[in-house]
């Protein structure tokens, strides 16, 4: 004879140990899991705090990689406690030893007065956009959300920032920072892949907001059109969370590294030289080396050439941009190891180590971040640098002999 649903429901309650919300507390105050198995949509308008949202449809998939520990009591949890229990059911069968049910469910325990929390409210445009973000553990919705209210500062809108723009405008991030002085010359199109033939003299902040409102309308960008000094660059890296370089020159990169240093910012740092490039973050105050640790001196300015001297390849910028881009998303989200004391390094005209992780020490006596910092404030980095002609704080060069450094070592 064929069973009902309520045959069903029946065995899986007498199955499973069903649990009243005094007793799911005192398993959760003992270090028990609790599992939410409504659909997404039921889960963004109130949950548990520290419960862990599975769907059903997905339990048999992604449980064991949220809860590997078979052991470990885990309590089953929909709106009223009749999913659950069927789930529970499956628990058991997947080899969990200690499975319980709630009974009532959220409802129960909302009804209590219990703490719940609701999560961020994506509008339909941005569930369909971000879908992809929503299945990616690390990310997820919550993930998602941090991206969207985050705020990312990118000093030069050229050959770096213009991959790194468009993949963080793509991802989500909430609100970005372009800095930039300089107008989209027919010569930038060769790299410079956020600007077209149509926007030629445009102001590149104006030219980048365009495309990044092309890609996704939803990102806010503020423009800031002038070029970075001692004066006004604590005021505009203030209301940033991460801080990403993709100039080209060593006067805004000292200048950049110190203001992110005394400001405690992250700073997400790339450079490419022709055939070469490097990207690495600067982060003192979680334990990190700053821009100074690695190069006590700037170099002069002949081994220093702007893109124009030197010349660099149109696709590499992409690579480095890329990888830029990825750690500012790490760094937001806090997932992984960001590149902190570390560099990657490429060298695409080599027959071998094409790829290399540099180490890059701390230097204790650094006059910055050092154990006893000497240089308290901000100081004019363009006499110190004796720049030369050619470079601006918008494109994409000078990096050489990143691997050579005293700082960086395999």
């Amino acid at each position: 004879m064929a069973k009902t649903s309520k045959n069903l429901l029946d065995e899986a309650r007498a199955q499973i140990k069903q649990v009243d919300i005094d007793e799911a507390q005192r398993l959760l105050g003992q270090g028990a899991a609790i599992i939410d198995v409504r659909e997404a949509d039921e889960w963004r308008q109130g949950h548990i705090p520290q419960a862990i949202g599975i769907p059903r449809g997905f339990l048999e998939i992604r449980v064991e990689e949220k809860v590997p520990d078979r052991k470990r009591p885990v309590i089953m949890q929909c709106a009223s406690g009749t999913r659950s229990a069927y789930a529970s059911r499956v628990m058991r069968e997947l080899g969990y030893e200690n499975v319980y049910n709630l009974t009532g469910g959220f409802n129960a325990w909302k009804d209590r007065g219990l703490p719940w929390v609701a999560d961020r409210q994506f509008s339909h445009d941005e569930l369909t956009r971000y879908s992809r973000h929503f299945v990616i553990p690390e990310v997820g919705e919550k993930g998602q959300a941090k991206l969207l209210d985050s705020k990312v500062l990118i000093l030069g809108a050229g050959a770096l920032g213009s991959p790194v723009s468009l993949y963080l405008a793509a991802a989500g991030v909430g609100t970005l920072g372009l800095v930039d002085f300089d107008v989209v010359d027919l010569s930038n199109l060769q790299r410079q892949i956020i600007h077209t033939v149509d926007r030629v003299g445009t102001p590149k902040t104006e030219s980048a907001q365009k495309q990044i409102a092309a890609i996704n309308p939803g990102i806010k960008v503020i423009r800031h059109d002038v070029r970075l000094s001692s004066e006004n660059v604590m005021d505009i890296i203030r209301n940033y969370d991460v801080v990403v370089n993709c100039g080209d020159n060593f006067p805004t990169r000292y200048l950049i590294s110190d203001a992110c240093v005394f400001a405690k910012k992250p700073l997400v740092d790339g450079a490419i030289f022709r055939f070469e490039g490097n990207a690495t973050v600067f982060y003192p105050d979680q334990g990190g080396p700053c821009y100074r640790c690695l190069y006590p001196e700037p170099a002069p300015p002949d081994m220093a050439p702007s893109c124009a001297e030197a010349g660099v390849l149109g696709a590499l910028p992409g690579l480095i941009g890329s990888i830029e881009a990825l750690e500012a998303i790490k760094l937001i989200l806090g997932a992984g190891h960001p590149l902190i004391g570390r560099m990657v390094y490429f060298d695409t005209l080599s027959d071998r180590d094409y790829v290399r992780v540099l180490k890059i020490r701390k230097d204790p006596k650094c006059p910055v971040c050092g154990e006893h910092p000497t240089q308290k404030g901000l100081i004019d980095y363009e006499a110190f640098c004796a720049l030369g002609s050619g470079a601006s704080a918008n494109g994409s060069a000078a990096t050489a002999g990143a691997h050579e450094s005293p700082a960086a070592t395999r």
